[in-house]
C-alpha cells in the first residue's frame, strides 16, 4: 500500500510554524488554515511564494470579524516578516553580496544596473515579481554594489510595475529572467533599458560582458546613456546590440 502524499511539505510546515512565531497574536493552527483555505490543501514551498501581506492580512481580519483588518493585533512588519519567512527568505540572508560605498562622480563614465534577484547575488528574478534589486554601479574598469533594494512595499501599490519602475529610477539599466509587455513599457517610460537573461546568472557573469560592450561595441542606446551625440552614436556604431 503505498503511503499517502501529506498535505504539507516538511519544509513548507518549518517556514509555516517559524512564520507564527513571528506573528504575535497568530497561532500555528489558524495560520494553516488561512493558507490551507486560499492556496489549497496540499502546500508545498512552491505554493508559498504566493503568500502576500495582503492576504494574511485579510485572512486574520475575516478570522477576527474586522471588515478593514486593521484591529486584528498583528503589526503590519510582523507580517511582512512572516511573508519572507514563508517564501524562504529574510532580510538577515548570508548569502547577500556586501553593499559598498558609493558617492557621486567617485566612477566617471560609469553606468547604474539594476539586477532583478531571489536568492543572493543571482540574477534570477521576474520583474512583476522578484524580492529585490541589486543596484550595480559599473565603469569599463569597476563594477561596484551600491545598494539592494527591497520590493516588498511593491503589494500596497495599485499599480505594482509602475512602483517597481520608480523604486530603480535613478538605474539606466534592468536585467531581468523574463518580464511582460506593460511592464517593459512602464521600464522604459522611466529611462530605464530592460535586458533580459531568461538562464540568468550571477550577477558578476552578468555585468561583465557589459563592461566589455562600454568600450568595444557599445550599442546606440548605451551610448545615449553615456552622454554622446546622435551623429556620433550613428556614426560610430557598428556592433551588433546586447542580447535582449
Amino acid at each position: 500500500m503505498e503511503k499517502a502524499t501529506p498535505p504539507i511539505t516538511r519544509e513548507a510546515a518549518l517556514r509555516i510554524a517559524l512564520a507564527s512565531r513571528a506573528m504575535p497574536n497568530a497561532s500555528l493552527p489558524a495560520l494553516i488554515q488561512l493558507l490551507q483555505r486560499r492556496l489549497g490543501e496540499e502546500i508545498d514551498e512552491e505554493k508559498l511564494r504566493q503568500t502576500t501581506v495582503t492576504m494574511l492580512k485579510t485572512g486574520f481580519a475575516s478570522a477576527d470579524g474586522e471588515e478593514d483588518g486593521e484591529d486584528i493585533g498583528i503589526g503590519l512588519e510582523s507580517m511582512k516578516l512572516a511573508v519572507r519567512i514563508l517564501w524562504g527568505e529574510t532580510q538577515g540572508d548570508d548569502s547577500l553580496p556586501k553593499i559598498e560605498s558609493y558617492e557621486d562622480g567617485e566612477m566617471p563614465g560609469s553606468v547604474r544596473i539594476a539586477i532583478a534577484s531571489d536568492k543572493g547575488d543571482l540574477l534570477s528574478g521576474h520583474f512583476g515579481s522578484c524580492l529585490r534589486f541589486l543596484v550595480y554601479q559599473v565603469s569599463p574598469t569597476e563594477i561596484r554594489l551600491v545598494d539592494i533594494r527591497d520590493t516588498m512595499d511593491a503589494e500596497f501599490s495599485d499599480d505594482k510595475n509602475l512602483w517597481r519602475a520608480k523604486l530603480i529610477g535613478d538605474c539606466h539599466v534592468c536585467y531581468v529572467v523574463s518580464i511582460g509587455g506593460p511592464a517593459a513599457a512602464k521600464v522604459i517610460r522611466a529611462d530605464i533599458y530592460p535586458i533580459k537573461i531568461p538562464d540568468g546568472g550571477p550577477a558578476l557573469d552578468i555585468l561583465q560582458p557589459f563592461q566589455v560592450a562600454m568600450v568595444e561595441s557599445p550599442p546606440p542606446w548605451l551610448l545615449k546613456i553615456l552622454g554622446v551625440s546622435a551623429e556620433k552614436r550613428l556614426k560610430n556604431y557598428s556592433a551588433a546590440e546586447i542580447d535582449e
